[in-house]
């Protein structure tokens, strides 16, 4: 199973994320059963269909933006999604940042704000203070070495989207 960076640990990943593939209609590409991670477009075309598996089944639903998909096209549904994703489709693809900030600041967000795509642990710091809470670190690298990128700073300038996530966490901790 697939494992990711979550409130400052390792964990299972049991979040499918479907991708469209050239040629592919998203009102016809499969999905499968369990929790789903899925492209805007999918969302948009299929969005009855979706919510239904979250109430007959159970399953978690999510949705994941493009380098240069911003949070406006979602900024209606926010409360249909347990997840976020946002794509860095290149280490060196610095919109995910301001994606990331303006949905916790802007939007409210206040659930799992997950960095997907080319995440490297030179990133990780940088991405939680925008607001990230969840990494899918590239396959290629090492999960257990990015983990150590949360903690390479320990004082900061500016206050940032992490001081809120930091509380958030604290009170989900309390609670279970």
């Amino acid at each position: 199973m697939a494992k990711i960076i979550k409130q400052d640990r390792i964990v299972d990943d049991n979040w499918k994320i479907i991708t469209l593939a050239a040629g592919d209609s998203p009102e016809a590409i499969a999905l499968p059963v369990g929790p789903l991670l899925v492209p805007v477009a999918v969302w948009r075309a299929r969005r009855r269909e979706l919510v239904e598996r979250q109430y007959e089944h159970g399953w978690s639903l999510g949705v994941w933006l493009g380098a240069g998909e911003g949070p406006e096209l979602i900024e209606d549904t926010l409360d249909d999604f347990s997840v976020i994703g946002i794509e860095f489709s290149r280490f060196s693809d610095g919109r995910g940042y301001s994606t990331a900030r303006l949905l916790r600041s802007r939007y409210g967000y206040s659930g799992e704000l997950r960095a997907i795509g080319d995440v490297l642990r030179d990133q990780l710091f940088y991405l939680r203070r925008v607001g990230f809470d969840a990494f899918s670190v590239r396959a290629d690298k090492s999960i257990d070495q990015a983990l150590t990128g949360l903690a390479d700073f320990s004082a900061v300038y500016q206050g940032a989207n992490d001081a809120a996530l930091a509380r958030r966490e604290s009170a989900l901790r309390r609670v279970a």
